[in-house]
């Protein structure tokens, strides 16, 4: 899926809190979507981090992938 490189800019520190939550230990699918269920389609935080590539579902597991790694640095 293309995406425009344009986004909120509210977006961008909420996706880096969610990585860095995922990165502090493992996360299971239930424990992301229960702690980051997005209410407000203005701001699909899940949606933008598994679109971009910066997070990958293994099995129930969520894990950063390389280019969540870089994104969060990044953040920091």
């Amino acid at each position: 899926m293309a995406h425009n490189m344009v986004m909120d800019p509210l977006l961008l520190p909420l996706m880096g809190d969610l990585l860095e939550w995922i990165d502090k230990r493992p996360r299971t699918y239930a424990e992301v979507m229960d702690g980051w269920r997005t209410s407000c389609p203005r701001l699909p935080v899940w949606e933008e981090c598994t679109d971009r590539g910066l997070v990958v579902r293994r099995g129930r597991q969520i894990e950063l992938t390389e280019r969540g790694r870089s994104f969060l640095e990044s953040c920091r």
